[in-house]
């Protein structure tokens, strides 16, 4: 069973950065598509970026140019450095980890990112 544990959430003021990463158990990592997902107090979980085994990227509109994923696969986990932070940024940040021939979607629990103004 995969396991996925986020870290490095915390409080920020706007302006500032932070820099998630999510660990993840198994020899998968190296084939999934790793993604990163937000949720805000009372609104859906949002996708924000995901990277795939090949390296490529995406990026919501609302992050683009401010916020980069990257993976280091002799590592195991994945990163998420959020630079120039907005309140509507914070949320909880979950990781997700994908892979449809294996049958993988893998979530962890989450990690708290605040933003203050």
């Amino acid at each position: 069973q995969v396991q996925l544990v986020e870290s490095g959430g915390g409080l920020v003021q706007a302006g500032g950065s932070l820099r998630l990463s999510c660990v993840t158990s198994g020899s998968i990592f190296s084939f999934a598509v790793m993604g990163w997902y937000r949720q805000a107090p009372g609104k859906r979980r949002e996708w924000v970026a995901r990277i795939t085994s090949g390296r490529s990227t995406n990026y919501a509109d609302s992050v683009k140019g401010r916020f980069t994923i990257s993976r280091d696969n002799a590592k195991n986990t994945v990163y998420l450095q959020m630079n120039s932070l907005k309140p509507e940024d914070a949320g909880v940040y979950y990781c997700n980890a994908a892979d449809v021939a294996l049958g993988l979607d893998a979530w962890g629990r989450g990690t708290l990112v605040t933003v203050s103004s």
